[in-house]
């Protein structure tokens, strides 16, 4: 007699080839299911995520894998950090932020002062993550072969100053890509250390990523938000909440549509990750002129032309081509 895991895998195995109705409820790993597929359309069969995992992914748009990058990494990621935030090394292209109430302090130094590293696709010590064959193994699985590493951050959530600015309002990634399809576009996030509720842990809306890209723009917060925290304007606030809790080295793999953010760090200390989005070189850009990703292409495009001098012919498409960069297989659209 089949064992149950092995009569899931024969369903799956139909249903790659011949696009059948499957009626399994299988628990995810954080034991939430809200939607029965009829088509496994988010992920392939390569033989490393499991049947569980590929039907949880389906329902709920995200997995959580434990213990996936080493403590050796982390640590190599954690030292490269503190090597930029004492200026001991500077990485073109890379954009450093604070937070916004501690951005009013001039005399805020050091890591203290840096709330996140963006796009260091030039560093060769961070880019390593995005590199990392444990972890482009399972990112094949939803992207294909041929896989870019377009969007990259070292986040240093800081401890929240009581205006509730450590936040991360809920959100959509896809708001900020100007590439398609959707279901070619994941996000690998890994805790640096350990998250929880106290210090701001992600937290995601199981089934959302069933949903159509929403409108954004920045909450209407007392406290101010930090720039580009565009939220969801609309979305369903009973909608069931997972917090995702992570040790260090866990990592999270989730669908550019789930509808994610995070809470204030209310610990002294500051909570690191770090990620990268994924997408398969086979997507495409798209203008999204007239459509509501317009109100941050204009601000990218604005951000660029002060950053880097560059004038308004450059588009919301080339910043993402500039910075997207092969990691495995062909270049072949992107």
């Amino acid at each position: 007699m089949l064992r149950a895991a092995d009569r899931l895998k024969v369903v799956l195995n139909h249903l790659d080839r011949s696009h059948g109705a499957v009626r399994a409820s299988v628990t995810s790993a954080q034991n939430v299911s809200y939607h029965h597929p009829q088509v496994l359309q988010y992920t392939f069969d390569k033989g490393v995520l499991t049947p569980e995992q590929r039907i949880a992914y389906e329902e709920n748009g995200f997995i959580l894998i434990r213990k996936l990058v080493s403590e050796e990494d982390i640590d190599r990621f954690r030292k490269e950090f503190e090597r930029i935030c004492k200026r001991e090394v500077k990485v073109p292209g890379l954009l450093i932020m604070r937070d916004v109430t501690i951005a009013k302090y001039e005399f805020v130094e050091g890591e203290k002062a840096v709330t996140k590293l963006q796009d260091f696709q030039e560093d060769s010590d961070l880019f390593r993550y995005c590199t990392l064959p444990q972890i482009l193994k399972y990112v094949e699985c939803f992207t294909g072969p041929n896989i870019m590493a377009m969007h990259t951050m070292l986040i240093n959530k800081p401890p929240d100053t009581g205006k509730k600015t450590s936040r991360h309002p809920m959100h959509q990634d896809l708001h900020y890509f100007p590439f398609r399809p959707a279901d070619r576009i994941v996000c690998s996030w890994t805790a640096m250390e350990k998250v929880h509720r106290g210090n701001g842990c992600l937290v995601v809306l199981p089934g959302s990523h069933h949903g159509t890209l929403q409108e954004h723009d920045y909450p209407e917060w007392e406290g101010g938000v930090n720039k580009m925290y565009h939220g969801v304007r609309n979305y369903g606030p009973n909608h069931p909440r997972v917090h995702l809790e992570m040790e260090k080295g866990d990592t999270v793999l989730f669908h550019p549509l789930l509808i994610h953010g995070s809470g204030m760090n209310q610990t002294e200390g500051f909570r690191k990750a770090i990620s990268c989005h994924y997408a398969s070189s086979d997507c495409y850009y798209i203008d999204v002129k007239g459509t509501t990703q317009e109100n941050i292409s204009n601000e990218v495009k604005e951000l660029a032309a002060k950053k880097y001098g560059v004038d308004d012919t450059v588009s919301f498409q080339d910043t993402w081509a500039l910075r997207g960069r092969l990691v495995q297989g062909n270049r072949t659209s992107m």
